[in-house]
């Protein structure tokens, strides 16, 4: 089940990709497996990538789920990978990642959501599996009654940047850089964090350089994936974003079940946020590594191998399989 002969430079040949257009027609990429055939169906799995990702890089995994019986579909988010751009700035627009507001993709989400959970119907529960800035997206989703998935497994969720110092500081921070500037410049130089120089990338994600590998080879071959630091927009908008989620009672009222994934000694999201949003969500199960990078779902056999387990036990636990009816 968890071979590594797959060839993650290829798409799968039982996937489509397509897109989906958005309410205000903006086409969204996707890319779908339907159920095997004459496999019994495990239900509906949706992924939701990190910033500056694309599905590309999660293919290996994707094609997992498909094969234990689950319908999947992953999209890349507005503004990003082969979703377009949200700035048309001359200089940054192409490159960075830019945003006005998170409220732009809860919203598009939500569009997403309703439509894919009736677009093929079939059985067994809906879930969620998100990375990142995409758990990030899930949970406030989620707390906001946006989407109702049966249950959610986030994978270093951004629910806190690795970035020392007091929030409501660095919040403010970010928005004096947002009003004495054009918010839609880079925050930071290349790479994914502040500080980091480029040659190093590979030590803030992965153990696995194989897989790193594959990430660059889709890079190369799709330019258009390519994307690089946020703007400081995009900086301001994720602190007020994860702040409104640690808001009172926010967290407390998510009744769906959600399974954290998290680097203890991550570099990029704050594995100590995670924490605390465990302890507040009613019905969460943590589960952290002190050997993982930030990519969980791309890290080294070890890890990951157990990783895709504790989802899956996860998901057989608190989203199982629907017994056909008795005739």
């Amino acid at each position: 089940m968890f071979a590594k002969a797959f060839d993650a430079r290829a798409i799968p040949a039982a996937a489509h990709e397509g897109h989906w257009i958005a309410p205000d027609g903006s086409f969204i990429r996707r890319i779908d497996w339907a159920p095997l055939a004459g496999k019994r169906v495990r239900g509906s799995l949706l992924f939701l990538p990190g910033r500056g990702d694309f599905y590309e890089k999660y293919l290996e995994a994707l094609d997992r789920w498909h094969r234990l019986g689950w319908r999947v579909t992953a999209l890349d988010w507005r503004g990003q990978a082969g979703s377009g751009r949200n700035s048309d700035h001359p200089v940054f627009g192409q490159m960075t990642g830019h945003v006005e507001d998170f409220a732009v993709w809860i919203d598009d989400l939500a569009a997403f959501w309703a439509e894919w959970s009736v677009e093929t119907v079939v059985p067994g529960p809906k879930v969620i599996v998100a990375h990142s800035m995409g758990g990030h997206l899930a949970l406030r989703a989620v707390a906001e009654r946006r989407i109702d998935p049966v249950a959610m497994a986030l994978s270093a969720p951004m629910l806190g940047f690795a970035t020392p110092g007091p929030v409501p500081l660095l919040h403010l921070v970010a928005l004096a850089m947002c009003r004495f500037g054009d918010p839609a410049r880079p925050a930071w130089k290349w790479s994914e964090k502040p500080g980091q120089k480029v040659s190093r990338r590979a030590s803030l994600l992965t153990h696995d350089p194989a897989r790193y590998a594959d990430e660059m080879f889709w890079r190369e071959t799709r330019p258009d994936l390519a994307m690089g630091p946020g703007s400081w927009r995009w900086i301001e908008r994720g602190y007020a974003s994860m702040r409104g989620l640690f808001a009172r009672g926010v967290l407390e009222s998510v009744e769906t079940p959600v399974l954290l994934l998290s680097a203890r000694h991550d570099k990029l999201v704050d594995s100590r946020a995670i924490g605390r949003a465990a302890k507040r969500l009613p019905r969460a199960q943590l589960v952290t590594w002190d050997e993982a990078y930030h990519e969980l779902l791309r890290e080294e056999d070890a890890v990951r191998n157990e990783v895709l387990r504790r989802i899956d036990d996860f998901f057989d636990r608190l989203a199982p399989v629907q017994q056909a009816p008795r005739a």
